[in-house]
């Protein structure tokens, strides 16, 4: 990514750009009235972390701090502070940093993810704060709660334990739910690995209505921030590019032999889960990994690879010309090789897909096509369709979508 200011009338100021492979992103202008500096995220050394870009002045200030993990940052009313936002191993803190002195301090905010804040003129900060055993909350640092959601509140889930499992890429980190205490055996458990999407996104310890309606039904739950993850440094989120997919599952593959040699997971019954890249994970780990895997449930995958590149919007399409390192026709071997349908015919869990009949981003024609091959070829599947596009905003249609992945994976996994 590169960035470009413009006048209003279109014209150019200036361009920012770090080359290849570091990308720059807009954070926000100066709120100040006259302030033409623009906060700005780059990854010059190898994670994300602020910087100040006047783009009329050509000046660059870099904003340095010894923390780990990745940064983000948003200004303080008058523009004489940053709020940044520090993540570290699926979890975020915040700072105050003084443009001025440099000085650094900590905002105090309980363990968790906050999944955005601003600073108010009074110097407060508002901040939206989850753990993955607390439902979302808007929280004030006056300790004030300033929004809940409306209606009965959410039932509280389980918290996460974190492990970290050596892998062939280096250590990946995976956030482990247990079913509560009191529920009828202590493990192993039928576990369900739930994949991310993205793949630059990443599982964090934020609480899913996904992940605790599994353990309330008795599922181990595991999520894997697997190569091409973010929230690990750039190296890590762009390790994929090359050779999409079999990146991701060695690292998914590590974890469930750790969850298995533990005690926490049954390897008789573990369901492979995930949407959008985690659902072309699902059905792409379903051909080469046949025998790690009791149940499969791909939501909106990419099964078709070649098929979803010709329907797909242009923006996924220059997406997977970086991931691939060019085009269907420039290097077809690659993404035979990347594609589920390749390996269809080793598939041996029953499958369940479900798909939007309008999905931009996942095009149902190549989902379409995969099912054909199960059908050809006499595989155990099920397909829910639905009349929306990549995901169902509708609340109760989710909810019979994820009735339908636990019943589906009740019959087969426990």
């Amino acid at each position: 990514m590169a960035l470009r200011v413009v006048r209003l009338d279109g014209s150019a100021v200036a361009d920012l750009w770090d080359g290849n492979g570091k990308g720059v992103y807009g954070m926000g202008f100066s709120p100040v009235a006259g302030d033409a500096r623009l906060l700005v995220q780059h990854e010059r050394r190898g994670h994300p972390e602020p910087l100040i870009w006047d783009p009329v002045a050509g000046t660059e200030h870099e904003i340095v701090v010894d923390l780990p993990g990745e940064l983000s940052a948003d200004w303080f009313p008058d523009a004489s502070a940053l709020l940044i936002c520090h993540s570290h191993e699926a979890r975020d803190e915040l700072y105050r940093y003084e443009l001025g002195t440099g000085d650094l301090t900590r905002i105090a905010t309980p363990r968790g993810v906050i999944a955005g804040a601003t600073a108010r003129p009074d110097g407060t900060v508002e901040y939206s704060w989850t753990s993955a055993a607390e439902p979302p909350v808007i929280r004030s640092t006056s300790g004030a709660t300033v929004l809940s959601p409306p209606g009965p509140p959410a039932p509280p889930s389980v918290p996460v334990e974190d492990v970290w499992v050596d892998g062939p890429g280096g250590k990946i980190h995976a956030l482990v739910s247990r079913p509560a205490a009191g529920t009828p055996a202590d493990g192993p458990y039928p576990t369900v690995f739930d994949i991310h999407g993205g793949p630059t996104a990443q599982d964090t310890d934020a609480f899913s209505p996904v992940g605790a309606a599994w353990i309330d039904h008795g599922f181990a739950v595991v999520r894997v921030n697997y190569r091409g993850s973010t929230g690990y440094g750039s190296a890590w989120r762009d390790a994929i590019e090359g050779r999409v997919g079999f990146t991701e599952l060695e690292d998914i593959k590590a974890v469930r032999e750790w969850a298995v040699s533990s005690g926490l997971a049954d390897p008789t019954r573990m369901v492979l889960t995930g949407g959008s890249w985690g659902g072309y994970l699902v059905l792409l780990g379903l051909g080469t990994q046949p025998d790690d895997w009791t149940v499969g449930i791909a939501s909106v995958p990419v099964a078709d690879y070649v098929a979803a590149y010709e329907d797909a919007m242009e923006a996924l399409r220059a997406f997977d010309r970086s991931l691939f390192g060019g085009s269907p026709t420039e290097v077809p071997e690659r993404y035979q090789a990347s594609s589920p349908i390749t390996y269809v015919e080793r598939v041996t869990a029953p499958v369940l897909i479900l798909a939007g009949e309008n999905d931009p981003r996942c095009p149902i024609r190549q989902i379409d096509n995969y099912l054909a091959r199960l059908a050809e070829l006499g595989k155990s599947y099920e397909i829910y369709r639905y009349d929306a596009g990549h995901g169902s905003l509708v609340v109760e249609e989710r909810i019979r979508q994820m009735a339908a992945e636990i019943s589906f994976a009740g019959k087969h996994a426990i």
